[in-house]
This record gives structure tokens, C-alpha cells and sequence, in this order.
């Protein structure tokens, strides 16, 4: 077996090895990676056999293997993972429920902890909890608020592992109504507490326009419907502004752009999302997530959209396939997800496609093909979802969804979704999501303390073809990790590789609201702002994304954790990364990994475990 097999990338052995990979008794690997993708292929081809027999389980089989092997798509971690195997639980997204009892919420820990053990991450919506210090009637005591429960949650996470190869992820969100808003948003101003949770206020648009207006904002208590407080909205916002310019966190949810997009509102409202914020689910639900590999697209110059449609198609008869074949975790979790059978077909790669063809990131033509690029998957998707529907029966709440007003079948309620592809990105050997780079050149520390610079390929490529490869510019992009740092280099091959802190916060929200528009569910993506921004611009990205219409938004400011999750160069006064000693460690660069925002992240080039 060669280091790198295709269709996975520079590195992805180590990742394959750690958390992919069959091992047998003894805990040795016993999986190629070939090997793995055939058993996954194998086993969700399984999905096909009540519809077409053993012939279909085959020739679908081979089908799912080619859309994997030729580096096209692959499916969220679980389903690497778990397909084929005993666990055999393949979903990555779940929301639990959490009502004002005891019982309630203990339930709910107990249920967590049995998906986190799977595998699966967990969101939740707090808002229903009555405010810490209001009566319990029934022992005359008071109440510890969310924020307090919150903690046990957190405590529950940390205690479990995810099938001895994820730690827990979490999503906590509360209403911008909520007596106790500001304790949550101050919650995670402090390290170290809640960091198995990434948190985000549910905000309306009523919210928004009286922050806008100047005007009063009432905080209800969610037991009795009281008004326990009035503040002034502009106030409010502030406070969330200020949170998240320390330290990340919170970001904003938006109730009325989750909602609108509802295509199931018979069931319920939308009030939580899974751990990074791009899924929004109704109580017990759970999703199936899967990416296509955007470089992998690009043919003659171009976007091959014939083939992308074709992969995009593929794509979601697979993880239909998943939700035949998968064991839910909960009872409660087979009957939602049954109800709505939601998949998330999304993207990775949109900064090596827009390199591949000379596109700024920050550009309108990119932020147009971007569009574009969404908007054929999302049809192709919605196509082979209304084909499988009338093949095999429509989602079981079809009827009363808003989707039998235009199709006469559908067998997934949702079909889109853009998932941060953390892990899946560093195995395909392609950047992120539909983030830009973050730096072009990063520090590998491997064993004997020796620090070995790796560089982003196709700038390579781009500067051999210039004649600017030689040493001179080498130490100076490893020094920077900015395209501005190559002597000679034409303005516009900058443009082109421009890395995260380069681009506006403005071309940020562009490129998401080019792919919220044709996404159902919603879009993962990080809004960078310089160490140096000040509070006002995070007040901007906010306000903005509500007027784009974005169902939520994320701003991260440079050093505003300490050790942020990606970084370049060491901070001011901060030590470099440790030194390799395997297990802990980040299998791209070495740094120490860590749980950040309940995501297993390297704390100094980024590689995540969230997908």
C-alpha cells in the first residue's frame, strides 16, 4: 500500500490510521484505506435490496465505490467509520430535546451521552428552561437556570468518549428572550469552561429591529410567559458583540431565516442545530451529511457541471441509503429521522477550484460561480430526491409539507447542506468547506523537535511556472504565509491565493450568501477578523448577515483564544507547538490537540474533527 493512495492526499495515512481504519483484536490496523472505501460502499449498497434486490445492492455497490475512489464525494465520519461494522451508527447530526423537568433534562444527558458513545454530536435548545433563581413549585426550591444545567452537559461529554475515535460535540443555544440571555453570553468569556460547546443566541428579527431602532427588548420567562425584565435592545446586542470579539463566541442564529426555510413546519419549529451551526434540526432528528470534492471537478479549465450534477445525484442516492442501512442510537431518533429522512449534500475544496482557475476568492466572479455551483447540486439533489421518492415512497410528513405544493414526490425533506468538512478536508488533501486558505505556507514539528515547512501546493505550482521558486521566496512565504510575500509576484496571483485575513469580512458574507441560496439547511463558514479589529466590526458582520438573510453567522477574531485553532506564526509571547509524542497529537503538524468549542481541534494548524 503506497503512503498516499488516491484518491486521499498528502498526509491522510496518519488520519486514516487513527480514525478511520478496522483494527483487529489485538487494536492493529487491519484496513487499507482501499479497503475501507469498499466496505463502505458495500454496506450502504445494502439500503438498495428492498428496492431492487440483490442486483441493485451490486451494481449500486460499484457505483458508490467509483464516486468514491475517483475522490468525487465522501460521506460524514461516522459513516467511515461505522458502515460495515458493528457499532453501525452513521449519522453525524442529532438534536435532543430539553424540557423544564428534571427528568427532562437528565433524560437528555443520558440520551447524549449514548449518541456521543456512537459517534454523533448533539445540539440543543435551552430556551424552554425556567430562569436560574425562579420557583420549583414542587420543592419549593429554585431554580440553577440553564447556564448551570449547561455545565452538566459539558461535565457528561467530556466523561465519553465517541466510540474511542471522536470526542463529544456540542451546540447550546438559548432565545435572546430568555431571563438568563446575558449569563449565557458571558458563559464562555472565561477558558476552560464549556469547551465541550460552541453557543449561539437565537435572535428574531424583531430583536434586530429594535437593536437597530433603539428600542426595548422583553426577557420572558419561559414557565409562565411573564415579562420578567425590559432592556434596551442595542444594549443587548452589545453585550453579544463584546462576547464574541473576546472570544469567538457567540455566534448568532436567526429564527426567522431557519423557520422560512422550514419545509416540515407541521412538526415544529427549528430551535437548535447540530455542534457547528449548519444544521438545523426538529427534536430528535438526526442527518446524514456528505461532500463533494470541488478540484476534482475541474476539467479543460472549467467546472464539468454535466459531472457534477451526475456525482451530486449519486451523491444523495447514497446517503438515502445510509438512512436504510444506519442503527439510530435512540428510538425516539429512528421515529423523527424517519418522519423527514433529511440528508446534507454539501461541498469541500472551493478554494483549491477558484485557485485551479485563477479566481480571487473576494471577486464576483468567484462569489457568482459559487452560486452557480450550489445552485446546479441543490437542483440535482431535489431531482434525484423526487426520483427516489417515486421509486420508493415519499418521506412519511411529504403531505403536509411545503414541498407537495411543487412535486408529486419526495423522498428526502432536505437535500443541502455546507458542512466545515474539517477531518474530511485534511483526507481529501483539499482546503475546507467553502473557506478561503488560511495561510499558504504552515510548520510541521515532528519528532526530534526538528520543525519541517509545508507549503500549499498549487502556489508552488503557480510560482514554478512564474520562475519564482527558489529559496529567497520559500523562507519568505514560510516567515508570512502571505502570496504578498513572494518578491515579483503579479497583484493579481495575490488576488488569487489571498488567505483568510486578507479578505473583508464583507467578501466573507458574500461567498456565504452565494450558497445559502440554494442550500435547505444552512452553511458553514467562518467570518476571520484581524487581532486588531475592533468590536464594531463584529457589530457589522452581524447586522449584515441578518440583512443577507444568512440562517447564521460566526466571526473569529485572530488570537482571541489564546492559541487560536488555526494560526501561522506563534503569537506574541507564546509558546510554539509541542513536540509530537503521537497520541494527543495533530497527525498534519503535530500540535496538541484539543477540545475547542466541542470540536477535537489542533491548537495551532486547525485540523478538525468536526464534519
Amino acid at each position: 500500500m503506497s503512503a498516499n493512495p488516491f484518491p486521499f492526499g498528502q498526509g491522510a495515512l496518519p488520519v486514516l490510521e487513527r480514525r478511520y481504519l478496522a483494527r483487529d483484536a489485538a487494536g492493529r490496523v487491519c484496513e487499507t484505506p482501499e479497503r475501507m472505501l469498499v466496505r463502505v460502499a458495500q454496506a450502504v449498497a445494502q439500503g438498495e435490496e428492498p428496492f431492487g434486490g440483490a442486483a441493485a445492492v451490486r451494481s449500486t455497490g460499484r457505483a458508490f465505490l467509483r464516486l468514491m475512489s475517483d475522490g468525487l464525494f465522501l460521506p460524514n465520519s461516522p459513516t467511515l467509520m461505522n458502515a460495515g461494522r458493528e457499532l453501525g451508527q452513521l449519522s453525524a447530526c442529532f438534536v435532543i430535546p430539553v424540557a423544564d423537568s428534571l427528568e427532562s433534562i437528565f433524560e437528555a444527558v443520558k440520551q447524549t451521552a449514548l449518541i456521543h458513545k456512537s459517534g454523533g454530536g448533539t445540539g440543543f435548545s435551552f430556551s424552554h428552561l425556567r430562569p436560574a433563581g425562579d420557583v420549583v413549585a414542587s420543592t419549593q426550591g429554585v431554580s440553577s437556570g440553564p447556564v448551570s444545567f449547561m455545565q452538566v452537559f459539558d461535565m457528561a461529554t467530556e466523561a465519553v468518549k465517541q466510540g474511542g475515535t471522536r470526542r463529544g460535540a456540542n451546540m447550546g443555544l438559548l432565545s435572546v428572550s430568555h431571563p438568563d440571555i446575558e449569563a449565557f453570553i458571558a458563559a464562555k468569556r472565561r477558558p476552560g469552561v464549556l469547551e465541550n460547546f460552541n453557543i449561539s443566541v437565537m435572535v428574531s428579527d424583531a430583536f434586530m429591529a429594535a437593536a437597530q431602532a433603539g428600542g426595548s427588548w422583553d426577557l420572558v420567562n419561559p414557565r409562565d410567559g411573564a415579562v420578567a425584565r425590559t432592556v434596551e435592545a442595542a444594549g443587548l446586542l452589545e453585550k453579544i458583540v463584546e462576547a464574541a470579539h473576546l472570544s469567538g463566541e457567540p455566534g448568532l442564529a436567526f429564527y426567522q431565516a431557519i423557520n422560512q426555510a422550514n419545509l416540515t413546519p407541521e412538526l415544529g419549529p427549528l430551535e437548535a442545530t447540530n455542534p457547528c451551526g449548519e444544521q438545523p434540526l426538529l427534536p430528535h432528528e438526526s442527518c446524514n451529511l456528505g461532500s463533494l470534492v470541488l478540484p476534482r471537478f475541474v476539467r479543460g479549465g472549467a467546472v464539468d457541471f454535466p459531472a457534477l450534477e451526475q456525482a451530486a445525484a449519486l451523491a444523495v442516492r447514497f446517503l438515502d441509503d445510509v438512512i436504510q442501512i444506519t442503527r439510530h442510537p435512540l428510538p425516539e431518533v429512528a421515529r423523527a429521522s424517519g418522519l423527514t429522512r433529511k440528508v446534507g449534500l454539501g461541498v469541500m475544496g472551493l478554494a483549491d477550484l477558484l485557485a485551479d482557475l485563477g479566481l480571487a476568492y473576494a471577486s464576483s466572479p468567484a462569489v457568482g460561480l459559487g452560486r452557480e455551483i450550489m445552485a446546479r447540486i441543490a437542483a440535482a439533489a431535489r431531482q434525484a430526491s423526487a426520483e427516489l421518492g417515486q421509486e420508493r415512497g415519499s418521506f412519511p410528513a411529504f403531505a403536509a409539507s411545503r414541498l407537495a405544493h411543487d412535486w408529486p414526490h419526495m423522498r428526502n425533506a432536505t437535500v443541502t447542506t455546507v458542512a466545515p468538512t474539517g477531518t474530511l478536508s485534511l483526507l481529501m488533501g483539499c482546503s475546507s468547506g467553502i473557506e478561503p486558505y488560511f495561510a499558504l505556507a504552515y510548520t510541521r514539528r515532528v519528532l526530534g523537535d526538528q520543525d519541517l515547512v509545508e507549503f500549499n501546493p498549487r502556489f508552488l505550482d503557480c510560482l514554478a511556472g512564474l520562475g519564482l521558486d527558489n529559496q529567497a521566496n520559500r523562507r519568505s512565504l514560510a516567515a508570512h504565509g502571505v502570496a504578498g510575500a513572494v518578491a515579483s509576484l503579479p497583484p493579481e496571483l495575490a488576488a488569487v491565493f489571498a488567505t483568510a485575513h486578507e479578505i473583508s469580512p464583507d467578501a466573507h458574507l458574500a461567498m456565504q450568501a452565494a450558497f445559502q441560496a440554494s442550500t435547505d439547511n444552512g452553511v458553514s463558514k467562518t467570518v476571520n477578523l484581524a487581532a486588531d479589529a475592533g468590536r464594531e466590526q463584529v457589530r457589522r458582520v452581524f447586522t449584515q448577515a441578518h440583512r443577507l438573510g444568512l440562517k447564521g453567522v460566526t466571526v473569529f477574531r485572530s488570537g482571541c483564544r489564546g492559541r487560536q485553532v488555526l494560526e501561522l506564526l506563534p503569537l506574541p509571547g507564546r509558546e510554539a507547538p509541542p513536540v509530537v509524542h503521537l497520541s494527543g497529537h495533530c497527525p498534519r503538524c503535530g500540535g496538541l490537540l484539543k477540545t475547542d468549542g466541542g470540536c477535537l481541534a489542533c491548537s495551532f494548524c486547525g485540523a478538525s474533527g468536526c464534519e
